[in-house]
């Protein structure tokens, strides 16, 4: 069977909330009853067929063509399937999330995999800010899963993150894994100010070191036989970070933030 793919007919004038498009919510669902569901768009309600013209079989593989950064909320919720985005999605990308598959081939907007609870999203472009973090007035931000970003991400990755794991082959902005309990994020590139802000438990690997907060204990340097092992295991899942298995063995160890809790740690390889 092909894939239920929506292709991005219109010129948007506004942002168009995607969460019903969902290999749940679509199960059985015939094409015409599919291209009736109404879709927010401002202050406006639109038919999906108004949006998208709309063909396949495969409700469990949803395919989103020529689609760009006003599209929201795609696969929001969802616990099953496999969505793939061909082009940029926006905010909001795979939100609540519980299971199943998100592939973006290019960049996505803010809080992308947001209280991201299980399930695997792949973007191969940058990220905006606040990813795999909680939303605003909330406490609780990614709690499981696995995020792979081939770009850059922006500011507050990983915010309020409880559990999971964050890989940026980029760089990164300010506050990486700000307010932390746990979980691990990975980046190879260069990383802004202020990262680990107020962590209380959980990792952050460094590939190049950073700005290394001052309320943040040196413990000096480690050779973790884990890492290896770690590094490797990320090979499934075609990451760079797959590479350093042969050569990333010793980390310098920084536990914080002694501000707070301070059972955090930030592992910069050497």
């Amino acid at each position: 069977m092909s894939a239920l793919t929506f292709t991005l007919q219109t010129e948007l004038k506004q942002r168009v909330d995607c969460s019903p498009l969902t290999p749940d919510n679509l199960a059985e669902m015939p094409l015409a009853d599919i291209g009736a569901i109404l879709l927010q768009s401002g202050n406006r309600r639109l038919r999906a067929d108004e949006v998208f013209a709309i063909d396949g079989e495969d409700r469990a593989d949803i395919v989103f063509a020529q689609a760009n950064g006003k599209l929201d909320f795609v696969g929001k919720s969802m616990t099953s399937g496999q969505i793939s985005v061909e082009g940029c999605a926006g905010s909001y990308l795979g939100m609540q999330m519980k299971g199943g598959v998100i592939r973006v081939s290019g960049s996505v907007d803010a809080y992308a995999a947001c209280e991201l609870k299980n399930g695997n999203i792949r973007i191969g472009g940058n990220a905006g800010d606040y990813l795999g973090a909680a939303l605003p007035g909330n406490k609780k931000g990614m709690q499981g899963g696995l995020v792979i970003v081939k770009g850059s991400v922006a500011d507050r990755c990983g915010d309020h993150m409880r559990r999971g794991a964050i890989l940026v082959e980029g760089n990164a902005g300010d506050y990486l894994g700000a307010r932390m309990t746990a979980g691990t994020i990975g980046v190879l590139g260069m990383v802004g100010n202020f990262p680990g802000y107020a962590m209380r438990r959980g990792t952050l690997l460094l590939n190049v070191p950073g700005n290394i907060p001052a309320t943040f204990n040196d413990c000096g340097s480690h050779t973790l036989g884990f890492l290896p092992l770690l590094f490797k295991s990320f090979n499934a899942d075609q990451t760079e970070f797959g590479n350093l298995a042969s050569s990333a063995k010793r980390v310098r160890r920084y536990v914080g933030d002694l501000s707070g809790q301070g059972k955090g740690e930030i592992l910069v390889v050497i």
